[in-house]
């Protein structure tokens, strides 16, 4: 198989899921947003985390925001200590329309493929898109208890630490995305 078959799989798959991600008349961009959000720990619900995540201009990311908080999808909020930064939230509509999420097909489908095929597949898809994110200078946003910074039971079992940020994190946070990541 040639590279040029891979990137053509890996495009018809995309072009599927963008298909349909037009499910609950939701554009495929609004679906990343909302995919992204509850995905993402405290610190990367932002207008600017989400824009450097989907790699995407921020008009595009505010005209999305605004037509998930028109559906009632997301709210927005400002953080009392510093009303500059808005904060990201999901509705309950928002999480009560995630499990209907069209991706699922996807993760369903890979009960038809071995262990062994799906750990490849896994590091694989993870080098490419790493490979893809740095040559486009773009953020990894991994896994928040894979970065450099976190530190276990920093502050007792269970009650971990952003040795970057000096915030307390809980086991919820650490096993999220992160717009600070820093693979370790």
């Amino acid at each position: 198989m040639s590279d040029h078959d891979i990137s053509a799989m890996i495009g018809r798959l995309a072009r599927i899921v963008s298909h349909d991600g037009h499910a609950a008349g939701l554009k495929p961009v609004q679906w990343e947003a909302l995919r992204y959000l509850a995905r993402a720990n405290r610190f990367s619900c932002t207008p600017s985390a989400l824009t450097a995540y989907l790699g995407t201009t921020k008009g595009t990311v505010s005209q999305t925001l605004m037509a998930l908080e028109r559906a009632g999808f997301v709210r927005k909020s400002t953080d009392p200590a510093d009303r500059r930064s808005v904060r990201l939230e999901l509705t309950e509509a928002a999480l009560a329309l995630l499990p209907h999420d069209e991706t699922q097909r996807f993760e369903r489908a890979m009960d038809a493929i071995s262990e062994l095929e799906r750990r490849a597949l896994r590091l694989g898809l993870s080098a490419l898109l790493k490979a893809r994110i740095t040559a486009d200078g773009g953020r990894p946003f991994g896994l928040c208890h894979a970065c450099r910074h976190f530190r276990k039971d920093a502050r007792g079992p269970g009650r971990h630490l952003c040795g970057l940020l000096a915030e307390p994190l809980d086991d919820d946070d650490a096993s999220r995305i992160c717009v600070e990541q820093e693979a370790a």
